[in-house]
């Protein structure tokens, strides 16, 4: 028997969806090796970005 649409966990921790359905994304390479970035670097790398229109609708369907 089918269990139905299942939603990858790993992408609903990555993406966060917006009140008006934008999708919200970290910034890469801001896991470790911090020290040696430039504090203006660590300030631009801190907001979160808009997922490119052209992936967005892969990602939708990956999200419950």
């Amino acid at each position: 028997m089918s269990k139905g649409f299942r939603p990858k966990k790993a992408m609903v921790k990555r993406i966060k969806v917006t009140g008006t359905g934008k999708l919200l994304r970290r910034s890469t390479k801001m896991n470790h090796f911090e020290a040696k970035e430039s504090s203006k670097k660590s300030r631009k790398d801190r907001k979160e970005f808009l997922i490119a229109k052209s992936d967005e609708k892969a990602v939708k369907q990956l999200l419950p």
